[in-house]
């Protein structure tokens, strides 16, 4: 399979690249960020399997069309906090960067399966008072609309995995506290909590098997299900 990931500089989509890296039914994993990492790849990485892509307009993907073409699935997992972001900054880059990728995949890839990481109270009745939770929904609602294999992805606590950390501040601080306990959280609220490794295992198993799923909105339990299939 050939797999497009978009914020494989993030904690979560970094551990999906490394999944993606790791399993051999992926032969191609293009990444497209904006800027390099230093003097690095974006994907800080230079196995074989990669393809790198830098691209500056987040908003018009036109211009690399061709080196979308033949993916067989986008996981994405580009994403900001909504800490100290007014809603018309936060939409752009939640929503408008995320559906103009989508509707570009969806026009030279029209078979292809989409996997969007959400968040576990994004509100699809649109209503949250709760600006993000209302942009996620809206974002949520916008892409299973498109004419693609599109799975939503809502974790609640994320185990991130040990070299795929957060770049925010303040998660690297909550998940250094809150990571030792994990198996308590596990055990408590199974429903809400999973690992950065089980949402790459989840997201290929998606791409691979295509499941004809009731729900096409998973949150943490079935993200785990999906990781051991």
């Amino acid at each position: 399979m050939k797999v497009v990931i978009f914020g494989a500089t993030g904690m979560v989509g970094n551990s999906v690249m490394r999944e993606c890296l790791d399993d051999p039914r992926i032969g191609t994993v293009v990444t497209v960020g904006r800027n390099h990492a230093g003097t690095r790849n974006p994907s800080d990485t230079t196995a074989p399997k990669i393809v790198d892509i830098v691209h500056r307009d987040l908003l018009d993907f036109s211009a690399i069309e061709t080196e979308l073409s033949g993916a067989d699935a986008c996981f994405f997992c580009l994403g900001v906090s909504s800490a100290g972001m007014n809603e018309a900054d936060y939409t752009r880059i939640t929503r408008d960067i995320t559906l103009t990728a989508a509707t570009t995949l969806s026009r030279v890839n029209p078979q292809m399966v989409f996997v969007y990481v959400s968040g576990e109270s994004a509100d699809s009745t649109e209503t949250s008072k709760t600006m993000w939770k209302r942009v996620r929904g809206a974002t949520e609602n916008a892409l299973l609309a498109l004419p693609l294999e599109t799975y939503i992805l809502r974790p609640g606590f994320i185990r991130p995995r040990p070299g795929s950390p957060s770049k925010t501040w303040w998660y690297k601080v909550f998940y250094q506290v809150s990571v030792p306990l994990y198996p308590l959280l596990r055990k408590v609220w199974p429903s809400s909590v999973t690992t950065s490794e089980n949402i790459g295992k989840a997201m290929i198993a998606l791409a691979a098997n295509a499941p004809d799923l009731p729900d096409r909105v998973l949150r943490s339990d079935k993200i785990n299900e999906l990781a051991q299939a």
